[in-house]
């Protein structure tokens, strides 16, 4: 086909705005799915990916649509990851289009995300369709979402296109306009191949499966090619386009968007956004835009069951293969045993990988508290990357720790600016600026470390804005920080799962938190436990878990006191005794809820019997134990672990039991 009758695009949205859901609509408008293939969010065929609700790994297609004019168009649909966590692999996606779909939520209107992925596209250079979608629910506000279309984002809003994905609305006026604004692929200036890979997958029998856009010449099996970012030398072994699945075809010329195989043995080997050129006649230039993935945040997985660290290591290779911003070495730990510490590019990201491991591979795991990479110049003039508390060096020769940061945009209704400005100054923020973008809603502008956000921020922002603020964030490098390690120690032996890097100003607070959270879960010994935070030398918090005590005194019957008072010397020196060469065992579970600050035995769905064989779907949050879908309706729908302790304790338990 001709390369004037080509369309890339792709769509791009605030999550849950619906860019999946109008993906399908397109698929089956152009009959590239058939009546018994279709099913909801066709190209999220990950499990997690229909569960969340989100799009995780870019899935392209190639549709062939018949227009009105009578032409009929080859149109590639690339339907890109919409979370901050893969915003380089949402960029890479960009690059291959010519055109991107804005799909705007009717309800919610232009979000952080949005004004992100907007700014995104117009660096690219992208012809930009705006969509309005889910039209048909009852609080959707269109002249409103119009109004910000033009005053946030710079759009007219007539060229704005109504649409319902759901509902099969304006999906016939949505490919009209893909044809008729978003231009063909350039016409290249030499046949040289240059090719952007935008994705790969791992095939068990095929190896590395490259998703790729053809820039200029052709792809064909028995080609020789080079990956231009490490020279690495391969021969192709079939090409094709997706339809949505993996069609074999002769060649991919200039403005495909398709496939190929090499016999790559590790996505690792084949990096995202890196250029194929041909062997005898390579480019001169890769494709601008290339940068290796660096991990963002890390954290210690280690197996419940000591056993099950072969079959760890196993899964966690395998995960390895498919995905290469997932990074992984082995450690151990003197309270957890032998396990690995893990890199990601953010929180959804260790959240997908933690999920996969239970549900793929049937791991119990346990996962410490995330981290990030610190930056510490020894006075020896080193520069040193530190992912892990315990690998900090001893503060004598640390001349300055740089912690990283992020500049955050935060959409919030102008009634919560006040409250979110407080958020903003707890979490060590730095306003920047603010700007209205209409009535009701500003943007502020301010830098964050990046350490503060990764647990509670966004969650503490749509509790603040009741649901209506949204955020959004890049990185911008390393600043100096006033940053301490601060450890626990048991009975004067430092505990390192609980060790932790942490501001000076908060370093006493944390540590009495810490500590606190520890007396809870050790379980009383016959001698007293002393719990310590300490940085370095110093301790700055402490607790005490008080002993177990027999009532030696019990047998006497009055008589002289000091006969009662030789028992108790005598316990009192035995307990001494004791503590000299006792040691303290800190169940695992304490350890994940101490860490965790809450209970998540697992997350995987699990069906049980309770309360005449009731089919229950239970589930663990953050801080909730919950059940639905009961058939039996005197049970409670939802149960928080604040309000009935005692059936969010019976439930776990029965969780542990599984």
């Amino acid at each position: 086909m001709a390369i004037e009758l080509t369309r890339n695009f792709c769509i791009i949205a605030h999550i849950d705005h619906g860019k999946t859901t109008l993906s399908d609509r397109l698929l089956e408008r152009t009959g590239t799915i058939h009546e018994r293939d279709k099913q909801d969010q066709l190209l999220d065929s990950m499990d997690l990916e229909r569960e969340r609700g989100i799009t995780i790994k870019a899935h392209p297609v190639t549709m062939h649509y018949s227009s009105e004019s009578g032409e009929t168009y080859r149109l590639n649909l690339l339907d890109t990851p919409g979370h901050v966590d893969f915003a380089y692999e949402v960029s890479r996606s960009l690059a291959a289009c010519e055109g991107a779909l804005l799909v705007v939520d009717a309800a919610q209107g232009v979000e952080a995300q949005t004004v992100a992925n907007v700014h995104l596209a117009h660096k690219q250079g992208l012809a930009i369709v705006p969509v309005i979608n889910k039209i048909d629910l009852p609080n959707a506000d269109l002249p409103a979402v119009r109004r910000q279309l033009e005053e946030i984002l710079a759009i007219p809003s007539e060229e704005a296109i109504e649409a319902s994905a759901k509902m099969g609305i304006g999906i016939e006026e949505i490919l009209e306009a893909i044809v008729k604004r978003v231009p063909p692929p350039q016409k290249p200036v030499d046949e040289t191949l240059r090719a952007l890979v935008f994705d790969s997958v791992f095939d068990v029998y095929r190896g590395v499966v490259g998703y790729v856009r053809v820039v200029s010449g052709t792809m064909e099996a028995n080609h020789a090619v080079t990956l231009m970012s490490n020279n690495a030398r391969y021969e192709i072994k079939e090409v094709g386009v997706f339809t949505p699945k993996m069609l074999v075809q002769p060649q991919l010329s200039a403005g495909d968007v398709g496939y190929f195989i090499a016999n790559i043995k590790t996505t690792a080997d084949m990096k995202i956004g890196d250029t194929i050129t041909d062997q005898r006649h390579p480019a001169g230039e890769p494709l601008p835009g290339f940068q290796e993935i660096h991990p963002m945040v890390f954290s210690g997985i280690y197996p419940i069951n000591t056993g099950d660290f072969e079959h760890l290591k196993a899964a966690i290779a395998k995960l390895r293969l498919n995905d290469a911003a997932f990074i992984y070495t082995p450690e151990s730990s003197v309270a957890l045993g032998f396990g690995f510490r893990c890199g990601f590019l953010g929180l959804l990201h260790m959240e997908i990988i933690q999920e996969r491991l239970r549900r793929e591979y049937n791991m119990d795991i346990i996962a410490t508290s995330p981290s990030v990479v610190y930056e510490v110049l020894t006075t020896r003039g080193e520069r040193l990357l530190i992912d892990n508390p315990a690998h900090l060096p001893n503060p004598s020769v640390i001349g300055e720790i740089r912690e990283p940061i992020v500049k955050a945009y935060i959409l919030c209704p102008n009634e919560n600016i006040g409250d979110i400005l407080q958020l903003i100054l707890e979490k060590r923020g730095q306003m920047d600026h603010t700007e209205s973008l209409d009535t009701r809603r500003v943007m502020l502008h301010c830098e964050l470390p990046l350490n503060e956000i990764l647990v509670d921020f966004n969650d503490k922002i749509k509790s603040i804005s009741r649901g209506y603020g949204s955020m959004d964030y890049e990185h911008t490098g390393y600043r100096p920080s006033k940053l301490v390690k601060l450890d626990l120690l048991v009975n004067g032996e430092p505990v390192d799962a609980f060790s932790t890097i942490v501001h000076k100003d908060r370093a006493e607070a944390r540590g009495r938190q810490l500590a606190a959270k520890l007396k809870e879960v050790i379980p009383r010994q016959l001698y007293q436990v002393a719990i310590q935070a300490a940085i370095g030398g110093k301790i700055i918090a402490r607790e005490s878990v008080s002993a177990l005590r027999k009532n030696v005194t019990a047998k006497c019957y009055g008589g002289d006191i000091t006969r009662k008072r030789k028992l108790l010397e005598k316990q009192k020196e035995g307990k001494k005794r004791m503590k000299s060469i006792g040691k303290i065992n800190i169940p695992q579970e304490g350890i994940h809820r101490s860490v965790k600050g809450t209970m998540r035995v697992g997350t995987k769905r699990l069906t049980l019997d309770v309360q005449r064989k009731a089919s229950c779907h239970v589930e663990r949050s953050r801080d909730i134990s919950y059940c639905s879908g009961m058939r039996d309706s005197s049970t409670p729908k939802a149960f928080g672990a604040r309000n009935d302790k005692w059936k969010a304790k019976a439930f776990i338990e029965v969780l542990k039991a599984q």
